[in-house]
């Protein structure tokens, strides 16, 4: 099992930038592709960004590939999104998710392909 703990949200100006965290707990991260969703009030959950197991292959929505950049480190169990550019659309609750894909499979982007997901932290976008 893994336990996900996810931090850096707050409220910030629209424009701006957030570097949100999630650190990971228990076994065997590397073995674990992440991601990063979100869900604003009345939504669904969105897929945001994910990174394999080993950090080399990355991939975005459409709605912050420019703006956003996830990254790893192994060695620490931590994985981190970095967003700037912000807008009041980026407001949300971010969530954190660990997956061991299946096969071939390096990045899932389908929020019921993740087994654990952390509690959420809170992003706010400011006009």
């Amino acid at each position: 099992q893994v336990q996900l703990v996810e931090s850096g949200g707050g409220l910030v100006q629209a424009g701006g930038s957030l570097r949100l965290s999630c650190v990971a707990s228990g076994r065997a991260f590397s073995t674990y592709a992440m991601g990063w969703f979100r869900q604003a009030p009345g939504k669904d959950r969105e897929f945001v960004a994910a990174i394999s197991r080993n950090g080399d292959l990355a991939y975005y929505s459409h709605s912050v590939k420019d703006r956003c950049t996830i990254s790893r480190d192994n060695a620490a169990n931590t994985v981190s999104l970095h967003m700037s550019s912000l807008e009041r659309e980026d407001t949300a609750v971010y969530y954190c998710a660990a997956d061991q894909p299946d096969g071939e499979t390096l990045i899932e982007t389908d929020f019921v392909e993740y087994d654990y997901w952390g509690q959420g932290t809170q992003v706010t976008v400011s006009s």
